[in-house]
């Protein structure tokens, strides 16, 4: 029995974080409206972010990295992927979209 209830908590724990996984390796579209690097913050008009349950829209976020803000420019074309945590939504990671 005592094997059993735990078989069943490993395959829920393992059934959890392949989720968690192949949620956050989502990356979303999207087009840089503005960079701030005061704030060191992006403007990003994005499609559905379907790790966060997210339509689109244009939002602010953080970036992870402040160096990110100097390899983009307003109007370029993006892949991203992003996390919420207890600040906001940041952005983890950052790349250009495939043309």
């Amino acid at each position: 029995m005592k094997a059993n209830i735990a078989l069943a908590a490993l395959l829920a724990a393992t059934a959890l974080s392949t989720s968690v996984i192949a949620q956050a390796a989502e990356m979303t579209d999207g087009e840089i409206r503005k960079v701030d690097k005061d704030s060191k913050k992006l403007t990003i008009r994005h499609g559905e972010i379907k790790s966060l349950d997210m339509p689109g829209m244009t939002m602010v976020f953080q970036v992870k990295d402040p160096a990110v803000l100097d390899r983009v420019k307003a109007g370029d074309k993006i892949r991203f992927k992003v996390e919420k945590n207890a600040s906001g939504f940041v952005v983890t990671e950052l790349q250009p979209a495939a043309k």
